[in-house]
């Protein structure tokens, strides 16, 4: 209840902010440093005095002077004390202007009433009866000493509830870290900073300080109180800068509003739109001010502050102590697992060449015997010298005798069955119905219910069947129905728990791991409640003792033969060669330790006292004891742990995929690290954030075992001062955040505080934040499990490292129950710095191994610069002989020059020694500061143990995707081509260079690493990684922002690139870490017989030359005596036998029950759809150009009509065009009135019914031409005479030309025809025409059948006449009349002529002619490369192609029969595994002898039968 009026003060204080409430600060204040709550008791009738008084005189202040005594305040109108209205309501001083606020003293009286209670309670617990009913309310919590805790243990989750209490009283802490980060970081002022400050410091050593006891925890969290608190008061008092003053402020005092962060949060004291927009340099941080985030703030802390005094806690408390007494107890366990998993790997590789070679042993000895026999036999062919023979063909049946023996001596195969998933329940459903699926399920679980307890099953099952029966004679199809959505719901939750198996199995070694060190922790954490003494003897209930324990591994050293696979239940092969790249799954680099060692219990070293490695290892045997083994040796069953299982056990199907998912991030955090920090430099993209991905790239994924405990501690520092520097550089005050310089230098890459990463930005925290919390989880995992302290200690390399092990083991404080925490497992000699000696009452900072610890190279260095200053004796290591040698040498000169007392002065002796000095501090300094890379790079090459992984598909995967990025998204990459595409500039014989050089780069690349890969050379991966790592970095952050004139955080291309090529450089380094594998077998896609593989590998044949290219140079770059065809021929031998293999594994996993038809749905569902693509292709070009036409046709009305009118070879008598106004189309009427009007008329109907009105246009052409008639005066006489006198027809020709618009999709743009019509010498249009020349005649002269009125424009050239509307053709063509027109002209243009041509039997509008011109639709752009073609076209082109392609599927199938349909095509695959077992070991004549045996396989049909038949 104190926290609750704590909190209604705070209240106060945000609500009204003026003088009043600094009262209220002060008290809050001297009632928090009271601290105890006896001594907030005693001071709590004086608080409650004051809230009573205080809220009187405010309610009197609100009151005032009557007004009717007419007198005014004096701080009004008074010229001695200058006041406004703001001042005056700052100070809730009375007004008749402006009266006080008094609602504001509502929450003076809820705080008042909260505290009345309170005081009331006080009193209440100090009787006898409440301590009775509800127990002593004390804060002062001190640890038990053998007493139990009164509230029980949750941490394990038995319950939901126990979930709940988890997340409040052990997950809070770190909330509330989160609450403070956010409130410094939200807003801008020397406030904020202290809270960032805070929260950092609280980040690195909150562990520790949660293991403190009640006292020093409460110090510290009481003193982040306070300064909560002094905030509030702090801007409360500020307020009257940020409310009464903040003109002047504004206008002379900016700097101060942006340190502090000053605005006035309470309405009422000026304008707040009019003070924005007044200085833009200096604009008010409305959306930073007020203590809301205080006040959030200030309630997580107090929350805090109850769980700290909470008996709950002590569990917590009790946990932390314990998990750090397990310092390396993780590191023992996962050591342990990976030596095992590389053991049983190295074994299983050298078992198969073993075999291999008995195998081929056998082979030759009777390839001698069989050629004796054919020596003694005389043949007439004489064999010669036998390393001479030709080998590739020599293969004979012999080669195949001794096969069966060699599949005697194979291990069975495990033929556990396996959970059904969600794809082959879906597979039965549809192979049988839902129904059966249904019923198998029930039965299923039935058998399982029933099979401990026994009963009549089958009896049951029949009754049940039989009700079924009757209901789906009932309602057969709603039974259906339900059954279907039955069946819907069963697979949904078959997927989800195959989700949740899946990654249980990918995180098993995780969990198996955290089950030990909880049992293990669990009695640690009850010894530590006792107050007992925590020894090694504490554990040796859990386990076997060690002469009843049997191991499944080896027990007699490394080189002992396996009984079993040599893996323990968590380790299964693929995760070591594949799964290693988390601290929780990777490869250990075993030069730490190779085993763990167990002492004699008859030896003097089986005593707790920890003694130098080798008396540990002369008296010791070797053993390994993994995670799981140590779950099947426990003999102590914990009750509370098995209630935690079966309550997991119980919980629903997305509580355990949730727990799944929760369980695979945190095994595998660093991975979420890694991310994050990539995700934040993609943002960010600034050379602050640069660093950590390319130290994560070559520093943290390439450390063997794991990166090491100063990696993190960089990045979490790196982080911390990165976020502090930010802050700083946020203030408004500096130049550089100016309002004119951020918008002059808005969206350039190239502005100073941009790259540095010190911009003025919104949101320049966010992904900072989450870095930091993604760290700090990583770092709460490995703590958990002991990897936190322990990344560097390894075994010493050098011989000379024991006395100094041995002197920093006895210097350094102890961390309790090390890796010797089991009874009869080994005491692993793993860290200097552990003692297996238990301090009885030690204190709590020898809990603290993170704090204390400090890796050996940081030891190393502090140690010879402390012993130098000492004079103590010498350190060790190189650096240090160096160092000794010259003070040996210093002291030789010295003595020198003391003998000679005659030479130089002691002046120069001192000037020399202090140079000596000097230059061996720099050489030291230099040599500290070198040799870490050099060992670093140097443990890197010469790992002595490396868990050797393939990742080179994954890789290559990586690069594929780059390369599709590029291609398509290559404008990015350069400057100016944004709007671009790759089509159109590759259309234009233009390649970009942007592009030209990214590809070229990608792909060189991509060769290499395939060289590197390929040679196996770890060497040349390591020098490629660091200088790929280094040229992408600095082209993508600081040369292609200037190419493209783009930052790269709005580039999203170039971002999605990088980050694909981030993993990339992910896998490199792991592949690097582990190195390279000794078998590199067959393709990198064939490693597993699954869909998704044959998906891929089929895919990666269709790609054009990459299968040759990759042949090529795997055969250039690997060793062996095939020539590239026979290479060749093996590969393809290969492929073929990998996609059968897939086909059978398929045909197991969903099997076709015998004797079934097929169903009706596959028949009409794959039949139907062929025959439907079959006759669509047959029919295709018909029906494509028919719809063309009909349905996807654009129409192509024509825009420009031109009638031409000639006589003879003259000038044109008549031009005129039609433009488009001019151009009509048809309507719905008129498209009526055009079929009624040829209603009667078959052809014509048909005709026109193929045009939609929008097809057909009206051209109306004017009767007046267009051009004056300008002929020459002889070229006039000369037609007179020939019309006249002529003795020959003369001919009077009409054309049209039409233009339309070829974006629509057409072919030809202009398209034209003509009507001729001969005037014979003797025609009356003759004499009439050449009358008109002379002047003679007025008249209009009838030209009959000369102008087409219905035309049609198809997509040619040619525009002729509709015959189907025209019957009679020319016949029914329309008359005209022609005639000349003349005017005088002005000037000295004479007489202006020009011919008008009308319809002869008009009835209105006569001047104008119309043309109905029908045009055919057009192809849309998108198909004109098809249309163009033409039904014939696309018939030779297209069909006939693909009948081609369609008959080479179903023809020729019984000549591939024998090498298609083969029923076990694992013999086939071993062969070729190996011959690249064999090459992989440079036995190349054993290569040579398996390939001949390949070949004379695929010659032998009978061998071939032989071989593939299914396994017995």
């Amino acid at each position: 209840a104190p926290q609750i009026c704590f909190l209604m003060a705070v209240n106060v204080i945000g609500q009204r902010m003026n003088f009043m409430v600094i009262l209220h600060g002060c008290w809050l204040v001297a009632v928090l440093t009271r601290r105890r709550r006896g001594a907030i008791a005693r001071l709590w009738p004086n608080y409650c005095l004051f809230l009573t008084l205080f809220l009187l005189y405010q309610y009197l202040l609100c009151l005032g002077i009557p007004p009717a005594l007419c007198l005014d305040y004096p701080w009004r109108w008074s010229q001695a004390i200058p006041m406004n209205s703001a001042l005056i309501k700052w100070l809730y001083l009375p007004d008749f202007f402006r009266a006080p606020n008094s609602t504001n003293l509502i929450n003076d009286f809820l705080l008042l009433l909260c505290a009345s209670q309170q005081w009331q309670v006080f009193v209440a617990e100090r009787t006898e009866e409440w301590q009775h009913v509800a127990g002593a309310n004390t804060d002062h919590l001190e640890p038990l000493r053998g007493e139990p805790n009164p509230v029980p243990n949750f941490i394990h989750c038995r319950s939901y509830l126990d979930m709940v209490k988890v997340a409040v009283f052990r997950h809070l802490f770190w909330l509330v870290l989160v609450v403070v980060f956010i409130t410094g970081a939200t807003r801008i002022s020397i406030f904020g900073l202290g809270y960032l400050l805070a929260c950092f410091y609280l980040l690195l050593f909150g562990t520790a300080l949660l293991r403190k006891d009640t006292r020093a925890r409460l110090m510290l969290w009481d003193c982040l109180i306070l300064y909560n608190v002094t905030v509030i008061v702090s801007k409360n008092m500020l307020s009257l800068l940020s409310c009464v003053f903040v003109e002047q402020m504004q206008s002379s005092f900016c700097w101060v509003i942006q340190l502090f962060s000053l605005v006035c949060t309470v309405k009422g004291y000026y304008d707040p739109k009019a003070m924005a927009g007044k200085d833009q340099d200096c604009a008010l941080p409305v959306e930073e001010a007020g203590i809301i985030w205080d006040s959030v703030c200030f309630f997580f802390l107090l929350l805090q502050r109850r769980v700290f005094l909470s008996y709950y806690f002590l569990h917590v408390a009790a946990d932390l102590q314990a998990t750090a007494l397990q310092a390396s107890r993780g590191f023992a366990l996962y050591h342990a697992a990976s030596l095992k998993s590389i053991d049983a790997h190295r074994r299983a590789e050298e078992k198969s060449l073993a075999q291999l070679k008995r195998q081929m042993e056998r082979i030759r000895a009777k390839q001698e015997k069989h050629r004796q026999s054919r020596a003694d036999h005389d043949l007439p062919k004489d064999l010669g010298d036998p390393g001479q023979e030709p080998v590739i063909h020599s293969g004979d049946y012999f080669l195949f005798e001794s096969d069966s023996e060699e599949e005697e001596e194979a291990q069975p195969e495990d033929t556990r069955p396996s959970a059904q998933s969600a794809f082959q329940m879906a597979y039965q459903a549809w192979v049988t119905n839902a129904q059966t699926v249904l019923r198998r399920r029930r039965q299923e679980r039935a058998q399982e219910r029933q099979a401990p307890v026994g009963g009549d099953l089958s009896q049951e099952i029949e009754l049940a069947e039989g009700l079924e029966n009757e209901a789906a004679g009932r309602s057969h199809v709603m039974q259906r129905v339900l059954s279907m959505a039955q069946f819907l719901w069963v697979l949904g939750q078959a997927l989800v728990d195959g989700l949740t198996r899946w990654l249980q199995a990918f995180t098993r070694h995780h969990r198996n791991m955290s089950d030990v060190l909880r049992a293990e922790r669990y009695l640690l954490t009850q010894e530590l409640l006792r107050g007992g003494e925590v020894h090694r003897g504490v554990l040796d209930q859990l386990y076997v003792s060690e002469d009843e324990a049997v191991l499944p591994g080896p027990a007699d050293g490394p080189q002992a033969p396996s009984t079993a696979s040599g893996l323990g239940v968590e380790e299964p092969l693929s995760s070591t060669t594949e799964d290693t790249c988390s601290p929780l799954t990777t490869g250990y680099n075993t030069r730490s330790n190779s085993q763990e060692v167990v002492a004699d219990p008859s030896s003097p070293e089986a005593g707790p006292s920890r003694r130098g490695s080798r008396e540990l290892l002369a008296n010791a045997r070797t053993r390994t004891r993994t995670a799981s083994e140590l779950l099947l040796n426990r003999r102590l069953h914990i009750q509370e742990l098995e209630e935690a299982e079966q309550f997991s056990a119980r919980q629903g199907r997305a509580l355990r995929l949730l727990q799944a998912g929760y369980e695979c991030v945190a095994a595998h955090s660093e991975l979420l690290c890694y991310f994050i920090i990539v995700l934040n430099h993609m943002v960010t993209a600034s050379a602050a954030s640069l660093v950590l991905p390319v130290l994560v790239f070559l520093w943290a994924m390439l450390s063997i075992p794991r990166p090491s405990k100063r990696f993190w501690m960089t990045a979490i520092v790196f982080t911390e001062v990165t976020v502090v520097t930010k802050y700083l550089f946020q203030f408004g005050f500096f130049p550089w955040n100016s309002y004119l310089v951020l918008r002059r230098h808005e969206n350039k890459p190239y502005f100073p505080p941009r790259i540095l990463g010190l911009e003025k930005t919104d949101g320049y925290l966010k992904y900072d934040l989450v870095q930091l919390m993604v760290l700090f989880f990583h770092r709460s995992q490995l703590l958990c499990y002991g990897l936190w302290d322990h990344g560097e200690d390894s075994l010493s390399k050098e011989p000379d490292r024991g006395s100094e092990k041995e002197k920093e083991a006895g210097e350094e404080p102890a961390a309790l129950l090390g890796p010797q925490t089991e009874p009869g497992v080994a005491e692993t000699p793993l860290e200097d710095d552990i003692q297996v000696k238990a301090r009885a009452g030690a204190k709590d900072e020898s809990l603290e191994p993170e704090v204390e610890l400090k890796p050996r190279s940081l030891r190393r260095i502090s140690l010879r610069f402390r012993r130098r200053k000492r004079e103590s004796p010498k350190p060790k290591g190189p650096a240090a002989s160096v160092t000794q040698g010259e003070e040996e040498e210093e002291e030789e000169e010295d003595a020198v020059a003391s003998g000679r007392a005659k030479r130089p002065s002691r002046s120069r002796e001192r000037v020399k020694a202090a140079g000596l000095r000097l230059q061996s501090f720099c050489l030291s300094l230099a040599q500290s500061v070198f040799q870490p890379p050099r060992h670093f790079f140097h443990d890197i090459l010469h790992s002595k143990y490396r868990a050797a992984t393939d990742v080179y598909a994954l890789m290559f995967l990586a690069d594929v995707v780059d390369f599709i990025i590029i291609i398509f998204g290559f404008w990015a990459f350069g400057k100016h081509s944004a709007a671009t595409d790759i089509t159109s500039s590759l259309s234009d014989d233009q390649v970009p260079e942007a592009f030209l050089v990214m590809l070229l780069i990608q792909f060189s690349t991509m060769v290499v690493d395939r060289a590197l890969y390929l040679r196996k050379t770890v060497l040349g991966k390591l020098a490629f990684q660091v200088a790929l790592v280094l040229a992408i970095h600095l082209w993508m952050f600081f040369v292609l922002p200037a190419v493209t004139e783009r930052m790269f955080s709005q580039n999203a291309v170039a971002q999605l690139w990088y980050f694909v090529k981030c993993i990339y450089f992910a896998l490199s380094a792991y592949q690097i870490r582990c190195g390279y594998p000794t078998r590199i077998l067959g393709n990198f896609l064939t490693k597993k017989y699954n869909h998704l593989n044959l998906f891929l590998f089929q895919g990666f044949r269709l790609v054009p030359f990459l299968v040759e290219l990759r042949a090529v140079m795997d055969w250039v770059w690997t060793d062996t005596t095939l020539s590239l065809s026979n290479w060749m021929c093996v590969e393809d031998i290969y492929a073929n036998i990998f996609i059968i293999k897939c086909s059978r594994e398929t045909e197991k996993k969903y099997p076709q029950p015998k004797g079934q038809k097929k169903k009706k749905i596959v028949k009409y569902g794959m039949g139907g759809l062929i025959i439907l693509f079959l006759i669509a292709i047959i029919w295709f070009p018909l029906l494509f150009m028919s719809l063309v036409r009909s349905v996807v046709g654009v129409v192509n009305q024509p825009i420009d009509v031109t009638v031409t009118l000639k006589l003879g070879g003259y000038e044109p008598l008549f031009t005129m065009s039609a433009q488009q106004p001019s151009i009509v189309p048809f309507t719905a009427q008129t498209y009526e009135a055009l079929s009624k009007q040829f209603d009667h008329y078959p052809l014509a109907m048909q005709f026109i019914s193929q045009y939609s009105p929008e097809d057909i246009v009206t051209a109306q052409i004017e009767g007046s031409s267009g051009a004056l008639w300008r002929i020459s005066p002889p070229s006039r006489t000369q037609m007179k005479r020939e019309l006249y006198n002529g003795t020959s027809d003369i001919t009077l020709r009409l054309t049209w030309n039409f233009q339309r618009d070829l974006a629509k999709g057409g072919t030809v743009e202009y398209t034209n025809e003509k009507h001729t019509l001969n005037l014979a010498p003797n025609n009356t249009a003759r004499w009439q025409l050449a009358s008109l020349l002379e002047g003679t005649f007025n008249q209009s002269v009838v030209i009959s059948n000369l102008f087409p009125k219905y035309i049609r424009a198809p997509n040619g050239p040619e525009a002729n006449p509709v015959k189907q509307l025209q019957p009679n053709e020319e016949d029914d063509y329309l008359d005209v009349r022609i005639q000349l027109r003349r005017e005088v002209g002005t000037g000295a243009a004479g007489f202006l002529e020009w011919w008008v041509v009308e319809l002869q039997d008009c009835q209105a509008d006569c001047n104008l002619l119309p043309m109905v011109i029908f045009s055919d639709k057009v192809s849309p752009p998108s198909l004109g490369f098809l249309a163009g073609y033409g039904i014939m076209g696309l018939y030779v082109s297209i069909v006939l192609v693909i009948g081609k392609f369609v008959r080479g599927f179903f023809s020729e199938i019984s000549h591939s029969i024998m090498f298609e349909e083969l029923p076990c095509v694992d013999r086939i695959l071993k062969l070729c595994q190996d011959i690249f077992l064999v090459r992989e070991t440079r036995e190349l004549e054993l290569e040579e002898e398996l390939y001949a045996k390949l070949i004379f396989l695929y010659r032998s049909p009978e061998t071939m039968i032989k071989w593939t038949r299914e396994k017995e």
